[in-house]
C-alpha cells in the first residue's frame, strides 16, 4: 500500500529533530538512549504550516438578508468521507459554520456587529435523544437524528450579547439547587444528567466551530475565501476572529461573558499559545515514549498542517523479535504488544510499507526497498493539557472507554448520588483536590478533564483528512463513536447530511420577511435598551428575561430612526475601543500607532461627546499625557471639552494641575473649564507656536 500523503511514516527510533516549541526542556534527550540504527528521517513539527489550496479545503460563501445583514458561511470538503457508495455524495460541500454579521446595510466596517454563530452540524435533539440523556449512567450513544425540522437551526451564542449565558447558567444553576434536588435522588440525577449532556453536546459544537474557523483563518490569510487581491474584503478582520474565537473559548468559563471586548484579542492570542505548548509538549512526550518502546510513531495534519493527534504502529516482525523486551505503558496507556497473541494472530486492519536499509521510509518502486506490515495499536490526541491521550486502542475498546467515563462516574455519584459538594464538605474537597492533584500531575489518563475538545478535533479530522487509509479512518471513526458518553451526539455521515438540511432551513429563514430579517429588527431594537435606560432599569430587564425563561426581552419602539441611532452608538463604541486599546498599549503612541487614525477617532469622540462614556473620557485623558503631538494633543483636551460628563471635567482639571505641562496647554485647558459651552478654541498654529516657544524657552 503506498505511503499516505502530507507526511511521512518513519521509524521513531530514527527521528532526532526536536520540536523548536519546546527544544530547550528536550536538550538532554538528544543523546540516544539505544544503538543509532541509521541516519535520523526528517521528524514533522507541529507547529509547521504545510501549503493548502484554498479551493481544496474550504469556501466561504456571503447571502444577504433583507434589513442591511448578511450571512458569512464556511463550506468544507469533506473528502475524508469519502467511500466508493458515497462518492458523489462526499465530493460536495458541506456548511460548516454560518455566523451572521449586521452591517446596517452600508459598506462601512466600524458600525458592524456580529451576531448570531450557528454551527450547523449543532441540532435541536430527538425526543428519543432527550429521554434517554436524561438516564442516569447511560454513557453511550444513542442513534443518529434521521429527520430535520423544517425550523432555523439554533445558535451557540449571540456574540452581541455574550453575558446572557452567565446570567441564564446562574439562574439554571439555582432553580436545579433550590427547586428540583429537595425533591431526591431520582429527579436530581435525571435533571442533572439532562443538562450535563446538553452542555456537553454543545460545547463539542462550539469546539468544532472554532477549529473551522481556526483552519479557515490559518488557510485563507484572510482573504475572504473569493480570491487575493486589494479590493477584496476579508469575510473576517483580525479583530472580529479573535473576537469570534474568544467568545467561543469563554462560553466553558462560568463568567466568561462578562470580560470585557478590549481583553479578547489577548485571551485568543494566549489560548493558540497555550495550546501550541500543549501539543508541542504532548507530541514530544509521545515521540519519546514510542521511541523507547521500539514503537513507530505517525503525526496526523489538519489541512493547515497542524498536528493534533498520532498514531503508534508495531511492526509485525518485530513482534517475534522483542517478545523477551521489558515494556513499559506510562503515557501510552496500552498493553504490552510483544506478548499479546491478538496481534501474532491479527485480523484486522494492516498496512504494508516500505523502508530501505537504512530504516527510511521509501517507495515501492525504489530499489532495495523492504516491505514491513504495520498494524495500527492506538491513537492519541496531542491538544490536551500535561499528556497525550489515548482515544483509540485497537485491541481494547473498553480501555479509552473506562477512561472517558472515570470523571463523569465520579462526578454523578458524588454529587447526584451522595450529594457532596467541594464547597460542603471539606473532607470531599481536600480528597478530591490531593485525588486531582497526584492523578493530573503524574501522568494517570484517568478522571481528567473532558476530552470534548480532542475527540471534536478528530472527528474533524477523519473529514479533513485524505492521506488515511479509507478502511482505517472508517474503523477510527467507528472506534470513536462508541467511546462518545453523549446520546445527543450524531455520527460523521449524519452530522454532514443534517448540516446541509439545517443550512438549506436557514437559507429559507433568511429569506423570509417574517423570519431572519423580523429577528434582526427585534435585536436592534433591544440592542437600543443599553443607551436609552440606566444600569438599575437594564437590570430589571434582564431579571424579567431570565425568570421567563428568555420569553420577555425588552425592546424600545420601532422608528425610523432606529438605523441612524445605532449607527452613532455602533460607531463610538468601536471609536472608544480603539482609543482604549492605543492608551494601553506601548507607552510610544507616536512610534507604534498612526496617529491620523488616532486623531480620526478622538475628532468622532468630540462630534457626539453628549453620548460618551467613562472609558471614552480615561482613554482620551491617557492618550493626552503619553503623547507629544501637538494636534493629537490639542484634539484630546477638544473631546474632553465637549464630553456631557462631570468625570471629563475632573480630566481637565487633573490634566491642568500637572507642574511639567506646557503653559499654552493650561491656557487652553483653562479656557475649557470656564466656558459653560464649548469654547471656540485657539488655533492650531497658535497653540504650536505657543508650545514650541515655551519649549525654547
Amino acid at each position: 500500500m503506498k505511503t499516505p500523503k502530507g507526511h511521512r511514516l518513519c521509524p521513531v527510533r530514527a527521528q532526532r529533530r526536536r520540536t523548536s516549541v519546546l527544544v530547550f526542556l528536550f536538550v538532554v534527550s538528544l543523546i540516544p538512549t539505544r544503538p543509532f540504527l541509521g541516519p535520523p528521517a526528517q521528524a514533522q513539527n507541529p507547529s509547521t504550516t504545510a501549503a493548502a489550496t484554498t479551493s481544496e479545503v474550504f469556501r466561504l460563501e456571503r447571502v444577504s438578508v433583507e434589513g442591511g445583514a448578511e450571512l458569512i458561511t464556511v463550506h468544507a470538503k469533506l473528502s475524508g468521507l469519502e467511500t466508493s457508495a458515497s462518492a458523489a455524495e462526499a465530493s460536495q460541500w458541506v456548511p460548516m459554520v454560518t455566523v451572521l454579521r449586521d452591517t446596517l446595510g452600508d459598506s462601512s466596517p466600524e458600525n458592524d456587529r456580529l451576531r448570531y454563530v450557528w454551527p450547523l452540524t449543532y441540532t435541536r435533539p430527538t425526543m428519543r435523544q432527550r429521554f434517554l440523556g436524561a438516564i442516569p449512567f447511560l454513557y453511550a450513544r444513542v442513534g443518529n437524528k434521521k429527520h430535520v425540522s423544517d425550523k432555523a437551526p439554533p445558535p451557540v451564542m449571540d456574540l452581541a450579547a455574550p453575558d446572557r449565558d452567565v446570567w441564564n447558567r446562574i439562574f439554571w444553576t439555582a432553580l436545579q439547587s433550590l427547586l428540583l434536588d429537595p425533591y431526591g435522588t431520582p429527579v436530581k440525577a435525571s435533571t442533572r444528567s439532562y443538562r450535563q449532556n446538553v452542555s456537553d453536546y454543545r460545547k463539542a459544537h462550539i469546539i468544532r466551530a472554532l477549529s473551522v474557523l481556526s483552519l479557515y483563518q490559518a488557510i485563507q490569510g484572510g482573504d475572504g475565501g473569493e480570491g487575493r487581491g486589494p479590493n477584496v474584503r476579508p469575510a473576517f478582520t483580525e479583530s472580529e476572529l479573535a473576537e469570534i474565537q474568544a467568545r467561543l473559548l469563554l462560553t466553558d468559563k462560568t463568567f466568561g461573558g462578562l470580560i470585557d471586548n478590549l481583553q479578547l484579542a489577548r485571551y485568543s492570542d494566549k489560548s493558540s499559545t497555550s495550546a501550541l505548548d500543549e501539543r508541542g509538549h504532548n507530541w514530544e512526550l509521545l515521540r519519546q515514549r514510542a521511541e523507547a518502546e521500539s514503537l513507530y510513531f505517525e503525526p496526523l495534519q489538519m489541512p493547515d498542517g497542524s498536528t493534533t493527534h498520532a498514531l503508534l504502529w508495531v511492526a509485525r516482525e518485530d513482534l517475534e523479535k522483542n517478545q523477551s523486551r521489558q515494556y513499559v505503558k506510562r503515557f501510552l496507556n496500552i498493553e504490552c504488544p510483544w506478548t499479546d497473541k491478538q496481534l501474532k494472530n491479527w485480523r484486522g486492519h494492516v498496512e504494508t510499507r516500505y523502508f530501505d536499509s537504512e530504516s527510511r521510509p521509501v517507495s515501492p518502486d525504489e530499489p532495495g526497498a523492504r516491505a514491513v506490515e504495520m498494524i495500527p495499536l492506538a491513537l492519541y490526541g496531542l491538544d490536551h493539557p500535561k499528556i497525550p491521550i489515548l482515544l483509540v486502542d485497537f485491541r481494547d475498546g473498553l480501555n479509552p472507554k473506562k477512561r472517558e467515563m472515570s470523571r463523569r462516574v465520579l462526578q454523578d455519584v458524588t454529587r447526584n448520588v451522595l450529594s457532596l459538594s467541594r464547597f460542603g464538605d471539606v473532607p470531599y474537597f481536600l480528597g478530591r483536590t490531593v485525588f486531582d492533584f497526584v492523578t493530573g500531575r503524574r501522568g494517570m489518563d484517568v478522571n481528567q478533564p473532558s476530552r470534548l475538545r480532542t475527540y471534536s478535533q478528530l472527528k474533524l479530522l477523519l473529514a479533513l483528512n485524505q492521506s488515511l487509509d479509507s478502511e482505517l479512518r472508517e474503523e477510527i471513526g467507528n472506534r470513536a463513536e462508541k467511546v462518545s458518553l453523549n446520546p445527543f451526539e450524531n455520527d460523521l455521515k449524519a452530522e454532514a447530511r443534517v448540516a446541509r438540511q439545517q443550512y438549506a432551513a436557514l437559507l429559507k429563514y433568511a429569506r423570509s420577511p417574517k423570519g431572519l430579517p423580523a429577528m434582526l429588527g427585534r435585536d436592534r431594537r433591544a440592542e437600543l435598551v443599553a443607551h436609552k435606560h440606566e444600569k438599575v432599569e437594564r437590570a430589571l430587564f434582564r431579571l424579567a428575561n431570565i425568570l421567563s425563561f428568555g420569553k420577555y426581552t425588552h425592546r424600545e419602539k420601532d422608528s425610523p430612526e432606529i438605523e441612524a441611532r445605532l449607527d452613532i452608538s455602533r460607531r463610538l463604541d468601536y471609536h472608544t475601543r480603539f482609543l482604549r486599546q492605543v492608551a494601553q498599549s506601548s507607552p510610544q503612541i507616536d512610534v507604534v500607532w498612526n496617529l491620523e487614525d488616532v486623531n480620526r477617532s478622538l475628532r468622532f469622540i468630540a462630534e457626539h461627546g453628549s453620548e460618551a462614556d467613562s472609558r471614552a473620557i480615561s482613554a482620551t485623558a491617557e492618550i493626552f499625557s503619553r503623547t507629544q503631538d501637538n494636534e493629537t494633543r490639542r484634539t484630546c483636551l477638544e473631546s474632553l471639552s465637549r464630553i456631557d460628563n462631570p468625570k471629563a471635567r475632573k480630566e481637565l482639571i487633573r490634566i491642568s494641575q500637572n507642574t511639567d505641562l506646557d503653559p499654552a496647554w493650561k491656557q487652553l485647558i483653562t479656557s475649557y473649564l470656564h466656558s459653560p459651552k464649548r469654547m471656540e478654541p485657539l488655533a492650531a498654529s497658535d497653540a504650536t507656536t505657543r508650545a514650541n516657544g515655551s519649549a525654547q524657552q
